[in-house]
């Protein structure tokens, strides 16, 4: 069989161009990845992507955790800052309750108690960038706010442990969710105070709230001696508002009840208000796999959390999310009339109440700040795995490379060589 020179001419220069695109490819290594592109080794290739989409997705979990994280530690801050503040609150609380203070210490108090839960206010404020960190999912808008003018908010009475162990015993009592154990108060014609519980209507005399139950084994609500009175279908939400406000017109200010000859009124105190412009809602930032647990994946705690529920809160959902604040209002309000038997009582009952509140939120705060801790050891473990599985699949192997390219170079050269013998010279003076 006849070859002619052109068809030598053609399978040598595919030859030749078959070694100098190997030769290319090798090249293509020196990057340090023997992987660009799906023909380079099909099999590699597709672990290469499974591995770069989980290291991307971890990389997103290292994210979350680093902000959430940052997150909790400034929330945390704000808290114990908070915290600080109650127990100053309730050490000036317990100095208002001496009875040897004169109208000027008492008034001095009360300043000092009103910059107190201002200062709480503005650490409840806190920002991180143009995000607050207690507004729930409104979190670019400030969340606490407080009324330029004192408002007439309804008195109530806060049980201490030992009434609250008493009165539970009342019909719908357990129920009631509420932070704070407390009674509506409400003033009598006679001159006597009286305290009614919102959930059932029932009604106690004053005597009977603060000592007159230290005389009976239990509660008993067919006791006229216990229970003084009740008012049916009774709901607070008809009579004040979220805050506790007493509503103009009959179903507030002027709302009154005879109940056994005596005309009850509300009790209302001037106070300043605080305002709750967030939500109850939290904000996840998942750290693994699957879905999210609100339980674990929660970075944030919400004025409802940190400030509890009051008598005001009872039937609504979401609450105020500023009880405690309007307590602690409610305290200065007392200390400057200079009622130091209220300071001493109910007054230093409140501070503890708010204090276990806030003290509760930052626990709650810090389990889940450790769980995300615990996950960032987990994933910054996994993304190294992650990484060395795709460096083993990926990854150039520098002494093979070396002699692969030194073979092909040769190769090349040697082709080059014996191509003068069979190209035209021309041609071979070009590929030279």
């Amino acid at each position: 069989m006849r070859i002619a020179s052109t068809m030598m001419s053609h399978n040598y220069l595919k030859q030749l161009n078959g070694t100098y695109e190997q030769y290319a490819k090798l090249m293509e290594q020196s990057d340090g990845s023997k992987l660009h592109r799906a023909s380079d080794d099909a099999v590699g290739y597709s672990k290469y992507l499974r591995y770069q989409n989980n290291k991307i997705g971890n990389e997103q979990y290292q994210d979350n955790v680093s902000t959430a994280t940052s997150w909790m530690k400034n929330a945390d801050a704000a808290l114990v800052n908070v915290t600080d503040l109650l127990q100053t609150f309730k050490a000036k609380t317990e100095q208002a309750a001496n009875s040897t203070n004169n109208t000027s210490d008492w008034q001095d108090i009360a300043k000092e108690l009103l910059a107190n839960v201002q200062e709480q206010v503005a650490d409840l404020n806190t920002q991180i960038g143009d995000r607050f960190l207690f507004a729930g999912q409104k979190d670019t808008t400030m969340p606490f706010t407080i009324t330029d003018d004192k408002m007439d908010r309804g008195e109530t009475r806060t049980l201490d442990e030992k009434q609250q162990a008493f009165f539970a015993g009342a019909d719908d009592w357990g129920e009631e969710n509420t932070t704070m154990k407390q009674m509506l108060k409400l003033n009598g014609d006679d001159g006597n105070v009286y305290y009614m519980n919102v959930q059932n209507g029932d009604i106690f005399t004053e005597d009977f709230v603060v000592n007159g139950y230290k005389n009976c084994t239990e509660f008993d609500r067919t006791s006229s001696e216990q229970v003084f009175g009740n008012i049916a279908n009774f709901k607070t939400s008809d009579h004040f508002d979220e805050y506790g406000v007493i509503k103009d017109g009959a179903d507030g200010r002027e709302w009154s009840e005879t109940i056994n000859g005596v005309e009850l009124t509300f009790a209302t105190t001037k106070q300043y208000i605080v305002k709750y412009n967030g939500d109850d809602k939290y904000i996840s930032m998942v750290k693994k796999n699957g879905g999210v647990d609100q339980a674990t994946d929660t970075v944030n705690v919400t004025g409802q959390d940190i400030n509890g529920t009051d008598i005001f809160d009872v039937g609504k959902n979401p609450a105020t999310g500023t009880a405690m604040l309007n307590q602690l209002m409610y305290t200065v309000a007392k200390v400057e009339a200079c009622d130091y038997h209220w300071a001493g009582q109910e007054g230093m009952t409140i501070a503890d109440t708010a204090h276990a509140t806030v003290l509760g939120a930052e626990t709650k705060m810090a389990a889940r700040q450790q769980a995300y801790t615990a996950a960032s050891g987990m994933l910054t473990t996994q993304n190294e795995s992650i990484t060395s599985d795709i460096t083993d699949v990926s990854s150039t192997d520098v002494a093979y490379l070396a002699t692969k390219l030194m073979e092909y170079q040769t190769i090349y050269s040697m082709s080059l060589s014996v191509g003068s013998k069979i190209l035209p010279g021309s041609l071979a003076d070009y590929l030279n």
